[in-house]
């Protein structure tokens, strides 16, 4: 397999695996062309290798840059704007998770909280409400476990992480 060859198939399985983390593919296929890239690319270099639009570009890295995986990066005497991929996979794992914890657990949080409340004291109200509380315990659990590993740093995860398969 030629390296260019091993960048398609990585850009590929990495735009596959972007669906699993609450992005699109073309959110996922430039982030990992900017993993890989030795320099920063612009935007038109990233439209040229992924053969995709514009505005495809320009809105994904808009998104790539609010989930901090993307940075711009400045070039002295250019005036075309390049971009740089986090490379550290640890910050690249807390900034998913934080991002993920804002768009799908807390507003799930907030809806528990609201429907927690439903009035009535029927035996199918008193079924529903355990059922909310049982979910909004494991979710709160779920977020505070989040929140440990998003401000734990990458030696305390991977000794974790190490200790749990031995």
């Amino acid at each position: 397999m030629t390296l260019d060859e091993g960048k398609e198939r990585f850009i590929q399985s990495w735009g596959t695996l972007g669906s699993s983390w609450g992005i699109t593919r073309t959110m996922a296929q430039i982030h990992a062309l900017l993993l890989v890239a030795p320099e920063p690319l612009s935007a038109e270099d990233i439209m040229e290798q992924l053969q995709i639009s514009r505005g495809n570009a320009n809105m994904n890295i808009r998104a790539l840059i609010d989930w901090n995986l993307v940075f711009k990066k400045l070039k002295p005497g250019e005036r075309k704007e390049y971009f740089i991929a986090e490379k550290d996979m640890w910050q690249v794992v807390r900034n998913i998770i934080i991002q993920r914890k804002k768009k799908e657990l807390e507003p799930m949080l907030k809806v528990l909280d609201e429907i927690a409340k439903v009035d009535g004291t029927d035996a199918e109200t008193e079924e529903f409400k355990q059922v909310i509380r049982d979910i909004k315990l494991f979710s709160n659990k779920a977020d505070a476990t989040l929140d440990t590993l998003v401000n734990s740093d990458s030696n305390w995860f991977v000794g974790t992480f190490m200790n749990m398969i031995k």
